[in-house]
């Protein structure tokens, strides 16, 4: 049986540099510890050439005072026979003659031995001590120390690999549980969230950002359902209207005139249709920013007053009046002409809707500090409460402006717009006294160029 190992993996990476690090570190407490021994059993050595040079001179200075000269060599012998039979000891009179050894041959190695050297008098004359320890016993326990570390180290190597093998599966483990989770939740499932570890950790906050992206995702994946869904209501009508008047055209002979009040009706239902997928597509294409909207500098007066110049015979068949107040100083902005125009147009549309007959709106256009902000006031019905919070979502209407034969599209239409050139559109209303939309435009200083 083969077990494939992904070298990339992030579980194969935590080990090797886990057992790497752990490696480094067991190496270079060996390296001390062996190291450290050493001084240690060098230092113990060296006390002990240390104690063994001072029982030497305290043994000679009490010699001197009972032993006759010539016997004082024979009383320092008796005294390294003493001596362990590892060690030898040596003194060598520095105005020459001969000195005294005892201890090992003098053939061995001197490398093999630690040695103290230390001046010392004899009978007033000057000697020079040389004591010394054989290293052998160091060397075993050093050697045996070297071997013991040789075959441990290699071994908890080993075991911190499988150990850290094991650490990482179980580290990795709730990443396993949390990507499982994520790949059994779908498109028909989008209410299912991924469980949360409970640990306050980075795992845990990674569960959460994911949950929030999910919920973002289904509220947008319901907006989508309920967007397609209204989109085919609002279409389903005109076509029905388009289908029914067809049908009932040809049904029979009729008249030249019916035909073309048949046809009337067919080219008005069609031009709803027409006006509706085009809003429709506009909002389509706003989910990129700027894609096909590019910005210049324009004057949001002409714009205003181009609005209000198109809604004209309209107002007047409502017996409704446009003013149009918008100064003499410039409102120069960086913006798309068409775009703005068709949200001067959806404004003053949703005024005219609203609006009695025999009232005025009122469009206007006034400087507030760095911003030119747009205003259309009507003398309408107004807005109920509950319902100003939805006034710009897609295919909203209150229930007393459904018979007035729009879509619901043109504030959420306004809103993007309005989004697409960094401006803030709000409204104030009061069931009764009329409305009042105001669009925020900033003032830029580089509105004299082009923006793409």
């Amino acid at each position: 049986m083969k077990f494939a190992i992904n070298k990339r993996s992030i579980r194969f990476r935590l080990t090797v540099w886990y057992a790497l690090i752990l490696s480094a570190a067991l190496c270079v407490f060996s390296g001390l510890t062996w190291f450290m021994m050493q001084q240690r059993l060098r230092d113990d050595v060296r006390r002990g050439l240390d104690e063994e040079a001072n029982r030497l001179e305290a043994f000679v200075r009490g010699e001197e005072a009972e032993v006759p000269p010539a016997d004082i060599n024979e009383e320092i012998g008796d005294f390294c026979h003493a001596l362990p039979s590892t060690s030898f000891l040596q003194l060598t009179p520095l105005s020459g003659g001969q000195g005294l050894r005892c201890g090992p041959p003098s053939t061995g190695p001197r490398a093999h031995f630690e040695v103290l050297q230390r001046a010392m008098t004899v009978r007033g004359m000057p000697y020079r001590l040389e004591i010394g320890a054989s290293r052998q016993e160091m060397h075993r326990a050093l050697e045996l120390l070297q071997t013991l570390l040789w075959g441990l180290v290699p071994a908890a190597i080993l075991i911190s690999c499988l150990g850290g093998a094991w650490l990482s599966r179980r580290a990795l483990k709730p990443v396993d549980e949390i990507t499982s989770a994520a790949k059994a939740i779908g498109i028909e499932n989008l209410a299912a969230r991924l469980p949360a570890p409970g640990t306050n950790d980075e795992l845990e906050r990674l569960t959460e950002a994911w949950n929030a992206t999910l919920a973002r995702l289904e509220s947008a994946v319901a907006v989508l359902w309920s967007f397609a869904g209204d989109a085919s209501h609002e279409l389903r009508t005109p076509v029905a209207v388009i289908r029914t008047n067809a049908e009932i055209a040809l049904r029979r002979d009729r008249e030249p005139e019916a035909y073309r009040e048949s046809l009337r009706e067919i080219a008005a239902e069609s031009e709803r249709m027409t006006q509706l997928v085009e809003d429709l597509l506009f909002l389509a294409r706003r989910g990129s920013r700027d894609a096909g909207m590019p910005m210049g500098p324009l004057d949001l007066r002409d714009i205003l007053k181009e609005a209000a110049r198109e809604l004209h015979s309209l107002a007047e068949a409502r017996g409704i009046r446009i003013r149009v107040s918008a100064g003499t100083d410039e409102a120069t902005i960086a913006g798309n002409p068409a775009a703005l125009r068709r949200l001067f147009l959806a404004m003053f549309d949703n005024a005219l809707k609203y609006s009695q007959s025999q009232t005025e709106v009122r469009a206007s256009i006034v400087r507030r500090d760095d911003r030119f902000v747009a205003i259309v006031e009507d003398q309408g019905m107004g807005i109920a409460a509950e319902d100003l919070p939805h006034i710009f979502q897609r295919f909203y209407r209150a229930d007393k402006a459904r018979s007035d034969g729009g879509h619901g599209l043109g504030l959420s239409l306004a809103q993007s717009i309005a989004a697409a050139h960094d401006a803030v559109i709000e409204v104030s209303s009061e069931p009764g006294r009329g409305s009042v939309f105001q669009v925020s435009f900033a003032r830029r200083a580089n509105a004299g160029v082009a923006v793409a």
